[in-house]
This record gives structure tokens, sequence and C-alpha cells, in this order.
């Protein structure tokens, strides 16, 4: 494990009021960082749990600083406003995680171009925007890191059908991340991605994908909140440009029986997410 930890870095990120970036921030906040979220609910959804102010309670009750901001990641004005706000309260911002992201599995003939558009606004537009805004305040941060929650890119044709408009905002989510490394490399701002080897226990999977049996089959979103752990951790000049997935960084840094995140115990049968072959790494079981 790395030597370095969390304790008194800011962390910027997107959409963190409930499931994976919820979990990141709390990960984060059990080290003492500092916390800004942005994220659209102010107000309790009635499929969804939790909002920005409850995130930011549990982010404080968990041994972070929380601030909570009600924003809109497609508006840019909204973005600088957040970072801006950010850095007024906390001097500065380390680490910049885009966690924000819309998903629609719709066909070409089925979805409608508005839908369309909220995807490449969220993913791509949003993941660009915010990094953008967060870029000169992470040149001058300690370690600083960021970290784009999207896929590896894989051009097999079964990823790119029968879902092709996600398929193009989460790769573009990717393609922002592995650009900014080569962008921000000199500068020592590291840049990746990372994605699950398997579904994650989140209000999406539950209401989109599949219901009680994906949760079922599913791991906690722990696996990523350690996985981002690890790779914010880590020497940002040692570890750049790369579209990683959550077991694989975990195993690389010792943490090997991986049974201890499914969410429904260990002997349910995971289910492998989108863009990837296997549940686990190879070597570590057998595949899904």
């Amino acid at each position: 494990m790395s030597e370095l930890n969390l304790a008194g870095r800011t962390i910027f990120i997107s959409g963190a009021s409930r499931g994976i970036g919820l979990a990141i921030a709390l990960r984060a906040a059990r080290d003492g960082a500092n916390v800004a979220l942005i994220a659209k609910t102010a107000e309790p959804h009635p499929k969804l749990e939790g909002t920005v102010y409850t995130a930011a309670e549990q982010i404080e009750a968990a041994g972070g600083s929380a601030l909570p901001i009600v924003g809109d990641i497609r508006d840019e004005a909204q973005v600088e406003a957040a970072v801006a706000q950010t850095v007024e309260r906390f001097g500065g911002i380390d680490v910049c995680v885009n966690n924000a992201s819309a998903i629609n599995l719709a066909g070409i003939e089925q979805l409608e171009m508005k839908r369309y558009d909220l995807m490449q606004d969220i993913n791509v537009r949003g993941t660009f925007a915010v990094s953008k805004a967060c870029v000169p305040h992470l040149e001058q941060g300690t370690n600083p890191h960021i970290l784009t929650l999207s896929p590896p890119i894989d051009l097999d044709p079964r990823w790119l059908a029968p879902h092709t408009a996600y398929t193009i905002a989460k790769y573009g989510m990717t393609l922002v991340a592995l650009g900014l490394a080569q962008e921000l490399r000199e500068a020592g701002v590291a840049s990746n991605a990372l994605w699950p080897r398997t579904l994650v226990a989140t209000a999406a999977v539950q209401n989109l994908l599949g219901g009680d049996e994906a949760m079922r089959r599913a791991r906690t979103p722990d696996v990523y909140a350690d996985a981002a752990y690890h790779v914010l951790t880590r020497p940002s000049r040692e570890l750049t440009g790369q579209a990683l997935l959550c077991e694989d960084v975990l195993v690389a840094a010792g943490i090997t029986d991986l049974t201890r995140y499914a969410h429904a115990g260990a002997d349910a049968e995971l289910a492998v997410d989108l863009f990837v072959d296997r549940a686990d790494p190879p070597g570590i079981a057998q595949e899904a």
C-alpha cells in the first residue's frame, strides 16, 4: 500500500449524493479529507436515496469536512462557481473525481435525441468541464489526480450495440481521461479512468439493470471506493494515462480476497459489467 493518504487534501467530486460517488467520498473522509460535492439532488427523490445535503452529513460523520453544492455540471458557469467556492473554502483542489453520469441503453430507433443529448452533455461534456475548471488548481495541488469513472475502450462490436449512444458517452469520458493524462503529464497531474468488472449495487442497477436479481449478482460500492482510494494515494507521476479495472487495482494492492465485496454474500454468482469480459482478474477466479 502507498504511504500517502488523503488527510487534509481537497476532493472535488461530481454527482456524489449517493451510490459509488458517495462511497468514494466517504472513503476519503475516513482519512480526514475535505470533500466538495456538486449534485443536482437538493430535495429527496421518490426512487432514490439521499441528497447533496445528506451526503455531506455522512461525510462529516465519517471524519471529513464537506461542502455540499447544488449544481448542474452541464452549466459551465455553475461548474466554475462551484470550483471557486471550493477553493475559497478549502484553499485549493488536489483531486477531481468525475462520477456524474447518465445511462440509457436504448437502441437507435428507440432513443429520443433529448436522451442522447443528456448522456453526451453529462458524461462527456460534464467530465471535460469539471476537469477543465479544476486543472489550474490541481496544478498547484498536492499529489494531484483526476479520476474518471468510465470503462476501458474496447472496440469489439458487441460493446457498440445495442446501446451505441451510451457506449459513445462512456468511451468519451475515457477519452477525456486519457487525453488529459498526456496534456497534464509534465505538470505532474495524473488522469486515469476506473471501472468495475462486475455490476455494482446502486440505484441505477436496481432501477434500470435488473432489479433485485441484478443487485444479488453485484458487488458493493466499496469495491469502487477502495480501488479509487488506492489510485488516488499513488504518486501522481507514477500512475497516469490508464483505463483501470477496480478489481485489478485491488489485487495489485494485495487484496486478493474479493468475496468481501459481494453484495449478497460470497456464494452469489456475479454478473459481469458492460465493456469487460470476466468478474475477476485472471488467476483469481474462474470466468463468471
